[in-house]
């Protein structure tokens, strides 16, 4: 079974200007998300697909292969990570190289651990499913959200559970934004968040999305306790 790792890196990042390659505890954030893909001995290669010379260089210094770079209808801001992705595979299949399997990994998930990918590969190989995908439970139970209207009151999407104790609702779970495993011989019509998917639940302290300043703030902060709780466990 041959599989690859792709890691879309566009170089324009609006909210943290050049997010992917911004040092993050004395490396490019990306870096991380090379390294635990080989780590992961799981993968043939590990592509990374960018529109931006200096990521690319950053990127082939850590290992990863950057085989051709990323076409501009594809770098704006409106254009899907599947499209990306897709685009890597359909060029990689002209040159003759079909994969069993493709992860995609973002390249904002310093605290991706190759233990979880390791499990969504194992868990979709031996499964009839299209995908697995990693995820979390949410810190809050979602009956009980509400809105805020447009003249500043508030309105639950869910009157019903004013009353539910937060014990009695169902857990939900959302996307943890780390990496998503595609089994390429299984067709589907199914969303990613479908009957077609295997979820790959990650614990809540290791998920953090980084689109603003303050989430990298927030990132930086958990992946220091993460890193200090390792340091002491190996030291005992």
């Amino acid at each position: 079974m041959k599989a690859v790792a792709i890691i879309p890196a566009r170089g324009g990042s609006k909210r943290i200007p050049r997010k992917n390659i911004k040092d993050f505890f004395g490396k490019p954030l990306i870096a991380y998300s090379i390294e635990v893909a080989f780590e992961s001995k799981l993968f043939d290669k590990v592509i990374v697909s960018t529109d931006d010379e200096e990521i690319a260089r950053i990127a082939r210094s850590y290992g990863a292969e950057v085989p051709f770079m990323r076409s501009e209808n594809l770098s704006d801001d409106f254009t899907g990570t599947g499209a990306v992705v897709d685009a890597v595979v359909a060029q990689l299949k002209q040159n003759d190289e079909l994969y069993d399997y493709v992860c995609t990994i973002y390249a904002t998930a310093p605290m991706l651990q190759a233990q979880y990918l390791k499990q969504g590969y194992e868990m979709l190989k031996a499964s009839d499913a299209k995908y697995s995908f990693s995820v979390t439970s949410m810190p809050f139970p979602i009956q009980r959200t509400f809105k805020i209207t447009q003249d500043n009151r508030c309105q639950m999407f869910t009157p019903k559970h004013f009353m539910t104790r937060s014990q009695d609702l169902e857990e939900a779970y959302q996307d943890a934004g780390q990496f998503y495993w595609d089994k390429q011989k299984v067709d589907s019509d199914e969303i990613t968040f479908g009957n077609s998917s295997i979820p790959i639940i990650l614990p809540r302290h290791l998920v953090q999305d980084i689109d603003t300043l303050e989430d990298w703030d927030r990132a930086e902060i958990m992946y220091e306790v993460i890193k200090r709780q390792e340091n002491a466990e190996y030291s005992l």
